[in-house]
Order: C-alpha cells, then structure tokens, then sequence
C-alpha cells in the first residue's frame, strides 16, 4: 500500500510541475495587446488556461492526500522491516590466551 501512495505521490509531482510550467503568467497577455500578437484579448483566452487551471487543482488535491498519507503511515513506524526477518548472529572474536605472548627480540650480546 505504502508503495502504491508512493508511486502515485511521484507521478503526481512531475505531473504538477509539468503543467505549471505550461501555463502562462497572467502578466504576458497584457504585453501581447500592445503589439505582441500572442493573445486574441487584452486580459488572455480562457480555453486552455481554464483547463489547465483545473488539472492543476486536481493534481494538487492529489497531491495533498498522497502527503497526509504517507505521512499517516509515517507515524506508524514501519511495517515490517528486513532487520526483523534476519535473525541475529552473535560472533565472538576468538580470544588469545595469555600465555602466547608475542616473542621478544633476543637481547644483545654482552661486550667482554
């Protein structure tokens, strides 16, 4: 489940950027009237704005209930875990007794 709300959670933030960035500000259909030629109006069509205006509030309710979810499972800690199925081995390092010393240098010889 939690795969399934994060997948629909990603595609819907690349879907929301996407159609953000098509749209136009509302600024450059005030520009065109003056000699841009870009829009038909003073104040800019409504067809695809409008439609893109909706798309966007869609994805971003989408988008506001894949974050509400995913932070509700969040809360509830992990549902199962890979630590959990392993079992755990306890290793010792192997000990060395006391007796075995590493060797001391043979001293010098004495002078006559």
């Amino acid at each position: 489940m939690i795969i399934l709300v994060t997948t629909v959670h990603i595609l819907v933030c690349l879907g929301l950027i996407v159609v953000v960035l098509l749209q136009t500000g509302k600024g450059t259909d005030m520009g065109a009237a003056f000699g841009g030629g870009a829009s038909t109006t003073v104040f800019g069509s409504s067809g695809a704005g409008n439609f893109l205006t909706r798309v966007t509030t869609g994805m971003a309710v989408v988008f506001m209930l894949t974050s509400l979810t995913l932070g509700y499972f969040a809360e509830q800690g992990p549902v199962s875990s890979i630590f959990e199925t392993v079992a755990p081995q306890t290793q010792t390092a192997p000990a060395i007794p006391a007796a075995e010393s590493p060797e001391q240098p043979p001293a010098p010889p004495a002078s006559p």
